[in-house]
C-alpha cells in the first residue's frame, strides 16, 4: 500500500460523530468488562475459566457467520489469521484476565486501551504507511504521559504484584493492537472479524481447556458462571467487537483504537460501586490526560483557532 492511499482521511463533524457513537458504545462495554472480570478472577473463577466462558458461547453464536463467509484465508493467509485470532481471542483474554488478579480494574482500563493506541500508531505507520496530524500526535503524547502517571505510582511504591499486573496489561494492549491493524489491513467486515476471533478461539482453546482445566469450573456457583457467560460471551465479545470494528472502519486504525482510551474514566467510575476500588489522585490525573489525549488522537473536532495551531 502506498503512502498516498494509506493516509488517514480528514473527518468531517458528522463522520466523526458517527464513528464516536460506535466507539463510545464499545468502550463502555469494555469498561464494564474490567470490573466483571476482576470480580470473577478474585472470587470463584480464574483466567482460564473466563476465556473458556467468553469464547465457548460467542463461538457457537457466530459459527453460522464463519460457515457463510469462510475463514478469509485467501485474504489473510494463516499467519495473519492466527494473529487476528490471538489479538482479540483467547490469548488476549487470558493475559488481560490474569493481570486483573493483581491490579485494579481502573489500572486495566487505563493501561490496556491507553497503551493500545500507541502500539497501533507504530504498527499502522510501519505496516499501513498511515500518517498522523499534529493534533493526533499531541493526543498520543498525552496518552503516554497519562500512562506514566498511573504506572509510575506502583513502581515508586515498590508494589511488585501490581506492577506485574501492569506488565500483563501491556501485553494485552499489544495483542489487541495487532488485531486492530490486521482487521484494518484486510478490510474485514466487523461481524466477520468478530466471528473469526470467536470461532477460532472456540476451536483452538476451548477443547484444550476442557481437557486440562475444565473440572475447576464445576465448583463455581451457577450465578457466577451465568454472569460471566452473558457478559463475556455476548456483550464483551459479539457486541463490543462489532461496535469497535465499525468505529475502526469509519475512523481508521489509529483513530478507532484511540477511542478505547476513554475506558479509563468509565472503568474507574464503575469500579467504585462494583468493587470498592477508589483511584488515587495520581490515577485521576493520568485518567484525565488519557481521556483528553484520546479525543485529540481520534480526530475530535476543535475550535477553529486551535485547529489552525494543531494542524
Amino acid at each position: 500500500m502506498t503512502p498516498s492511499t494509506a493516509s488517514a482521511p480528514a473527518l468531517d463533524r458528522f463522520t466523526y460523530a458517527r464513528g464516536a457513537v460506535f466507539g463510545v458504545a464499545a468502550v463502555s462495554i469494555w469498561a464494564g468488562w474490567m470490573a466483571v472480570t476482576r470480580i470473577g478472577v478474585t472470587t470463584t473463577l480464574n483466567a482460564w475459566d473466563i476465556a473458556a466462558l467468553r469464547f465457548g458461547l460467542a463461538g457457537l453464536v457466530l459459527l453460522p457467520v464463519v460457515w457463510r463467509k469462510g475463514m478469509a484465508l485467501n485474504t489473510l493467509g494463516w499467519p495473519r489469521l492466527i494473529l487476528l485470532v490471538s489479538g482479540a481471542g483467547a490469548p488476549y483474554a487470558l493475559v488481560a484476565a490474569q493481570g486483573l488478579r493483581f491490579a485494579s480494574a481502573a489500572d486495566a482500563g487505563a493501561l490496556i486501551p491507553g497503551v493500545m493506541p500507541l502500539f497501533v500508531a507504530l504498527l499502522a505507520a510501519a505496516l499501513l504507511a498511515e500518517r498522523f496530524s499534529a493534533q493526533r500526535k499531541a493526543g498520543l503524547v498525552l496518552i503516554f504521559l497519562g500512562i506514566v502517571c498511573i504506572a509510575g505510582a506502583s513502581l515508586l511504591a515498590g508494589d511488585l504484584a501490581r506492577t506485574g499486573g501492569h506488565v500483563l496489561f501491556l501485553g494485552a494492549a499489544l495483542l489487541w493492537a495487532c488485531f486492530t491493524v490486521v482487521m484494518r489491513w484486510a478490510k474485514l467486515a466487523p461481524l466477520h472479524a468478530t466471528a473469526l476471533v470467536s470461532v477460532g478461539s472456540l476451536i483452538s482453546y476451548v477443547p484444550v481447556y476442557l481437557l486440562v482445566a475444565g473440572k475447576h469450573i464445576v465448583d463455581a456457583p451457577i450465578a457466577d458462571i451465568a454472569l460471566q457467560v452473558l457478559y463475556q460471551g455476548l456483550l464483551a465479545t459479539v457486541v463490543s467487537l462489532t461496535l469497535f470494528g465499525r468505529a475502526v472502519a469509519i475512523l481508521g486504525a489509529s483513530s478507532g483504537a484511540a477511542f478505547g482510551a476513554l475506558v479509563p474514566a468509565i472503568a474507574a467510575l464503575l469500579a467504585i460501586p462494583m468493587l470498592g476500588e477508589f483511584p488515587s489522585l495520581a490515577d485521576w490525573i493520568g485518567i484525565a490526560a488519557i481521556s483528553f489525549g484520546v479525543y485529540l488522537a481520534s480526530g475530535g473536532p476543535l475550535p477553529d483557532r486551535l485547529r489552525y495551531v494543531g494542524g
